[in-house]
């Protein structure tokens, strides 16, 4: 599909440019072909979302199937998520096994939109466990290491969520040598553990501040970590529900780059539905939150396109708010997020802040 996007204001991932916008043969660039004339708004990159449980009805978890991936792709490509990393969490082996064959398969199939896998879990601190269940979080061994590294070799993008204090340096390096994005959450370690796994080879910190051992004076912990400068790139769940407005403006101060915004979305995205059953419990659909009987926060209800406006409400820059779910999440996913010459034309065309089209491969 070839045509010539004229009347918005054009994003690249990174920047502002001049339009128009030329797609030849679903991707960017070309002579591009028939004028497809919009009225006023911003064409971007789809965007890049490195955590998503769920959506259209459904939860990875509950059947980690290449039919539940294009479900759930499809349900977010409608909301402007044209890539995304489809999230395990915390699960018996033989469901990691599961995602890791569904994930690889639909990649082999081509299913729009499947970038890769992000394990959250199960190699996590059981104290701040929040709404995954307890009883399944374990060490790593031996047989789950040589799973994950296998794994990072054969797939486009293999993000792993682990807590420092529960798993070694030396896991954390092999990990990162076969090539898997290594982030560091559900977390109650000092940021001495935070900084050393860094240094093995860490690279991201998951929904900052969330499920996490906090800063404070004497004892920095993940947190501190995270915003001293540490080599790591921090998602953030932009809700203004799990992170106070406050909270997140000091964290982006902190952070002039290397923040990206994740939905952390559930069952719900891109339904009616108000609420859904995780390993039998009831996660109730309230007033933009997603809680558990007990009121722990189980997931987000949010799409990222509601947080670039959050951001923005809460003084972020235009620019810097495109591309915390573009280029940003982009670049550690290792593809998607760029409007570059060649690369298939995934984008999003934003209208008042809100999705009005998307389109993978210059389709929608």
């Amino acid at each position: 599909m070839s045509f010539t996007l004229t009347g918005a204001r054009v994003f690249d991932g990174a920047r502002f440019v001049e339009g128009p916008l030329r797609v030849t043969e679903g991707r960017f660039g070309g002579p591009g072909g028939a004028e497809v004339a919009l009225d006023g708004g911003i064409v971007m990159p789809g965007f890049v979302d490195l955590q998503v449980n769920g959506g259209g009805g459904l939860m990875f978890n509950d059947a980690p199937t290449v039919e539940t991936l294009r479900v759930m792709a499809k349900a977010h490509a409608r909301l402007g998520a044209t890539s995304i990393l489809p999230t395990l969490i915390t699960a018996r082996r033989d469901t990691v096994a599961a995602a890791i064959a569904a994930v690889r398969a639909a990649v082999d199939e081509g299913v729009p939109g499947i970038r890769g896998l992000h394990l959250e879990g199960p190699h996590l601190a059981v104290s701040r466990k929040g709404a995954h269940d307890g009883g399944l979080i374990r060490p790593m061994e031996l047989d789950d290491l040589d799973m994950l590294c296998t794994a990072a070799r054969a797939l486009p993008c293999l993000m792993v969520t682990v807590a420092p204090e529960t798993v070694t340096p030396d896991q954390i390096a092999a990990l990162s040598g076969a090539g898997a994005v290594v982030s560091l959450g559900h977390s109650d370690c000092t940021a001495e553990q935070a900084l050393t796994a860094v240094a093995a080879g860490a690279s991201c910190v998951t929904h900052l501040f969330n499920a996490m051992s906090q800063m404070a004076g004497r004892s920095p912990g993940l947190v501190g970590a995270a915003l001293s400068g540490a080599p790591v790139r921090i998602g953030v769940i932009a809700d203004l529900v799990h992170v106070d407005a406050v909270s997140l403006q000091v964290a982006l101060a902190a952070r002039p780059e290397g923040v990206f915004a994740v939905s952390d979305a559930m069952a719900v995205a891109g339904t009616s539905l108000d609420g859904f059953d995780l390993n039998d419990r009831r996660v109730a659909r309230n007033a933009g939150r997603l809680t558990l009987p007990d009121g722990t926060l189980a997931g987000a209800d949010l799409d990222l396109a509601t947080a670039v406006r959050n951001l923005m409400a809460i003084g972020v820059s235009e620019v810097r708010a495109l591309a915390m779910v573009t280029s940003v999440p982009g670049t550690i996913s290792g593809a998607g997020g760029i409007m570059a010459e060649g690369e298939p034309a995934d984008m999003v065309w934003l209208k008042d802040g809100r999705v009005a089209r998307a389109w993978q491969g210059g389709a929608n």
